[in-house]
Protein backbone atom coordinates (compact mmCIF):
# COMPACT_ATOMS: atom_id res chain seq x y z
CA UNK A 1 0.00 0.00 0.00
CA UNK A 2 1.29 3.59 -0.67
CA UNK A 3 2.10 5.59 2.38
CA UNK A 4 3.38 3.23 4.75
CA UNK A 5 6.60 2.35 4.47
CA UNK A 6 9.60 3.78 6.43
CA UNK A 7 10.57 6.53 4.53
CA UNK A 8 13.51 6.06 2.19
CA UNK A 9 15.56 9.37 2.80
CA UNK A 10 16.71 10.64 7.08
CA UNK A 11 15.21 13.06 8.22
CA UNK A 12 17.90 16.06 9.13
CA UNK A 13 17.71 15.92 13.07
CA UNK A 14 18.08 19.56 13.11
CA UNK A 15 15.05 20.08 10.75
CA UNK A 16 12.82 17.62 12.76
CA UNK A 17 13.78 19.18 16.13
CA UNK A 18 13.09 22.74 14.10
CA UNK A 19 9.75 21.92 12.86
CA UNK A 20 8.33 20.38 16.41
CA UNK A 21 9.46 23.85 17.97
CA UNK A 22 7.53 25.59 15.10
CA UNK A 23 4.26 23.11 16.08
CA UNK A 24 5.13 24.12 19.55
CA UNK A 25 5.86 27.72 19.34
CA UNK A 26 2.79 28.62 21.63
CA UNK A 27 4.07 26.37 24.38
CA UNK A 28 7.51 28.03 24.17
CA UNK A 29 6.46 31.70 24.85
CA UNK A 30 7.55 33.94 27.42
CA UNK A 31 6.52 37.90 27.95
CA UNK A 32 9.38 39.98 28.34
CA UNK A 33 10.46 43.78 27.72
CA UNK A 34 10.80 42.54 23.80
CA UNK A 35 7.30 40.77 23.08
CA UNK A 36 5.47 43.36 25.33
CA UNK A 37 6.97 46.21 23.27
CA UNK A 38 6.04 44.50 20.28
CA UNK A 39 3.15 43.92 21.33
CA UNK A 40 1.96 47.20 22.20
CA UNK A 41 3.50 48.57 18.89
CA UNK A 42 1.36 46.30 16.76
CA UNK A 43 -1.94 46.55 18.75
CA UNK A 44 -1.81 50.01 19.76
CA UNK A 45 0.62 52.42 18.36
CA UNK A 46 0.02 51.69 14.75
CA UNK A 47 -3.59 51.14 14.89
CA UNK A 48 -3.65 54.67 16.48
CA UNK A 49 -1.36 55.86 13.89
CA UNK A 50 -3.44 55.23 11.11
CA UNK A 51 -6.90 56.25 12.71
CA UNK A 52 -5.23 59.94 13.24
CA UNK A 53 -4.14 59.60 9.89
CA UNK A 54 -7.53 58.78 8.85
CA UNK A 55 -9.10 61.73 11.20
CA UNK A 56 -7.59 64.38 10.06
CA UNK A 57 -7.95 63.81 6.78
CA UNK A 58 -11.33 62.53 6.37
CA UNK A 59 -13.32 65.17 4.10
CA UNK A 60 -10.15 67.30 2.81
CA UNK A 61 -9.92 65.47 -0.38
CA UNK A 62 -12.33 64.64 -3.30
CA UNK A 63 -10.92 62.73 -6.30
CA UNK A 64 -13.78 62.21 -7.81
CA UNK A 65 -15.65 64.13 -10.46
CA UNK A 66 -12.75 66.96 -10.79
CA UNK A 67 -11.90 68.87 -13.51
CA UNK A 68 -8.31 69.66 -15.07
CA UNK A 69 -7.31 73.26 -12.92
CA UNK A 70 -9.70 72.16 -10.09
CA UNK A 71 -7.49 71.92 -6.59
CA UNK A 72 -8.26 68.83 -4.84
CA UNK A 73 -8.16 70.20 -1.55
CA UNK A 74 -12.04 71.19 -0.09
CA UNK A 75 -11.15 72.97 2.78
Amino acid sequence: MAGHNKPTLAMDPALVRYANMYVKRHEYFRWNRKTAGLTLLYMAVIPGALYWVARSTEGKYELRGKRRGDTINEF
